[in-house]
Formats: C-alpha cells, structure tokens, sequence
C-alpha cells in the first residue's frame, strides 16, 4: 500500500481546484512549490549533562499576499514533506479567510512528553536562534500548533527579542496576553470550527445547535475548545478522544468536566464516569453523530474510514486529515465536508488580530475580538456558497478555487522578478 504523502496529497487538490475552476495556469506553477525550506539541526544540553542533536525545520511557501504566517509544531513523526504541506495550507487559508499574509509552517521531530520544561526550553530557544534570520513582524510570524503552546512562544519571542535587543511583540501570535497576546486567541480555531459549524447547519434550515450529535476526535487546543463551545451553545457531544483512546456516551459528555480532568495530567483512557464507555479511534470516527470534527493530525479518514462513517457533516479542525481518496466517496455516499482552509481558519484570523493589535500598540476586548472573527468567517463562507453555486461543486473545491484565485492574481499583478 502507497505511504500517505500529505505535501502529495494537497497538490493534488490544488491540481484539481484548478482545472475545477478554469483558472489560468499562466502562474500556477510558482505556487505549487514552497519558496524556501529549511532544514536545521539543534544541539541541546539534556537536564543529565547528555548532548542530543534534533532535527528542525521551517518552510515558507508563499508571501505573495503578505508575511508569511504559520505554526510550529513539536513531534516526533514531524517531517520536511508534512511541513511543506502544512505551509502550503496556510497560504491557502490565509487566502480563503482574504487576510494579508501568506503560508509558512515550522517544525522538530521530538515528542515532548519525554522532555522536561527546561530542556523544552533550551530547545526552543536553539531552535529561534537557528531560524533568526527568517522570522521578524514583518517577515514571518510563528505561533503555536500541535504540542506547542502560549509558553512556546514566550520562549520564542524572548530569544528572539535578546537577539534584537529590543522587545519585539510582533515577531510570533498566540503569546500570553501579558506579553501582548490577544484576548480570545486560545480558544479562537476551536471557536471557528463551531462558527463553521453553524454556518453549514444553517445552509439547511437548522438554527440551532441544540441537540445536534457531536463526534470529537482529538483533545489537544483546537478539539478541547470545539468541544467545550458546542457543550455551551447546548450540542450533544457523544464522543472525545486522545492519544489513548476514546470515550463515547450517547446522552452527551461533560466537556468541561473531561477538559479539567485532562488538565490534571490525566488520559482518557482512565477517565470514569456514569453512562460513558470507552472506544478506539475508528469507533469515535465511525459512531453515530451529525456533526465528526477531527481535530487531531493528518491522514485520519482515509478511503476505508470513509465508507464506514455514519456522520451527515465533516467539520476538520485538524489540517489535512481527510485524503483525496476519502474526498470522492464523502461525495458520493452525501456526507458534506467543511475543509480545513475554512474551518479551522479561526486561529490565523485571532492571530492577525494579535499581530495588528501588537502593530499598532491596541488591546481589544475578548467580545470584540471574538465578534470579528464570526463576522470575517460568515463573509468567507457566503464566498464559499457562492463559488459553489457557481462551479456546483464540494466545499473543499470551492475554498481552493477561492484562495488559488486570489493566490494567482495577486503573483500575476506583481509579476516576475527579475
């Protein structure tokens, strides 16, 4: 069986969005590709007084539109091809959400449960000191993503501001709000993922999200919020899940109750409580729900997921965790698919809220923060419902026809240099 190629997989889409989309080719190319990929190894002194030497990168697709503009994530199945995948969704996102930067995306190959907070530490101050001369306000903005957090990038932003011997707040998002972090930025891409939600529901008469049967796979940032916000807005959420497993209850979890149990350092695999039963992962994806939000990594509903799946809509918070295979039969068996370069949008818009309030020297309110983001996410989405009316055509197709659009016409009004 072919290995999963996520960098593969999105070129794909693209390949297909365009031909979809009758766009001109004429500049096509120079958006397939990322611009630059870097590759760095990091020496690290363990809390023992051990040297290890790990592997880094940071790829940096397109900034056509604006500075480039993508997470960093800590893992130990992190690889150069799953970063250019991840810095190509970004552009791609960032267009769809029309907000003025382009796609990056960082990266170790760690797991950092095995790490302590110092040793975290040092690496992440190796790992900013290596790839210096790439980042600025004004050139590239990390934030967090998978395994990493608001500490992360304090960490970040302090090497980063030794280094220019000054305080420099817009070098990363996602920071702590005493460090010039915006209010509403943790919780803004699971925020999203419930704004996405209730924008497709809405398509088709349901107002509400009372009673609505939700299937959350993943526990970490985006799914713990999902989750928590689809139990405040009166959601069922019949199953959660981590990297231990699964736990399913038809008569709804407490999210807030799992989310402080997993706070304590707990799994769910040890999480106990009247009515709930434990699952795997293919069982959280394939029970009965409306509504499956993964939220996890890439490559979850493959083509066998796919026709096994009893959801009537797929929201990704994740990136990339539905391949091209699993697109068709989606499409085939009527299960509407809300990509992730819409769905999980949320977290870059909140970031370029953070970054503009840092530009400018602002602080906004949670409420008006969070108030722009609904009204930003429901313009993109009529665009959406637009081009799918105009194309007839998957919501996925419809968002890469979207952001290649602006993509292609932004590369063609500049032109080439030299």
């Amino acid at each position: 069986m072919k290995k999963y190629d996520p960098f593969e997989n999105v070129q794909t889409v693209m390949e297909q969005a365009a031909i979809l989309g009758k766009i001109d080719r004429r500049m096509f190319e120079i958006i397939k590709n990322p611009q630059r990929e870097t590759k760095v190894y990091l020496p690290v002194e363990m809390d023992d007084g051990s040297i290890r030497v790990f592997e880094g990168y940071r790829v940096q697709h397109s900034n056509i539109r604006g500075p480039f503009k993508g997470g960093i994530r800590y893992h130990q199945n992190c690889d150069l091809n799953e970063i250019k995948a991840l810095a190509t969704w970004m552009s791609l996102k960032c267009a769809v959400a029309n907000i003025p930067y382009g796609g990056a995306k960082g990266g170790i190959q760690v797991d950092p449960s095995t790490l302590s907070k110092r040793e975290l530490c040092r690496l992440t101050r190796r790992y900013t000191y290596a790839i210096e001369p790439l980042i600025g306000a004004d050139k590239d903005i990390p934030a967090p993503d998978v395994n990493t957090n608001a500490q992360t990038m304090a960490w970040v932003l302090d090497t980063y501001s030794m280094l220019h011997g000054k305080p420099c707040p817009g070098v990363v998002t996602g920071k702590p709000v005493e460090l010039g972090g915006s209010r509403g930025r943790a919780s803004a891409t699971g925020r999203g993922v419930v704004i996405a939600t209730q924008l497709v529901l809405k398509t088709n008469g349901v107002d509400s999200l009372d009673g609505v049967k939700v299937a959350v796979q993943g526990m970490g940032n985006v799914g713990a919020n999902a989750a928590r916000i689809f139990c405040h807005r009166n959601a069922c959420v019949v199953a959660l899940s981590d990297v231990s497993g699964g736990i399913y209850c038809e008569s709804g979890l407490d999210a807030d109750a799992v989310s402080a149990f997993l706070e304590e350092g707990h799994l769910l695999k040890d999480y106990q409580a009247e009515g709930v039963s434990h699952i795997s992962n293919t069982e959280l994806l394939t029970c009965d729900c409306d509504v499956l939000v993964p939220a996890a990594l890439e490559n979850q509903i493959n083509a066998e997921v796919a026709e096994q799946l009893r959801c009537r809509y797929i929201v990704e918070g994740a990136n990339g965790p539905t391949t091209v295979e699993a697109d068709a039969i989606l499409e085939q068996r009527g299960i509407t698919l809300i990509p992730d370069i819409f769905a999980n949008s949320g977290g870059v818009i909140v970031s370029y809220f953070e970054w503009v309030q840092n530009i400018q020297e602002l602080t906004w309110e949670r409420s008006q923060v969070n108030e722009m983001l609904e009204k930003l996410m429901t313009a993109s989405f009529g665009e959406l419902l637009e081009e799918r009316k105009k194309t007839a055509c998957s919501y996925r197709m419809a968002a890469y026809i979207v952001a290649l659009r602006r993509l292609l016409y932004a590369e063609d009004i500049k032109g080439l240099f030299p």
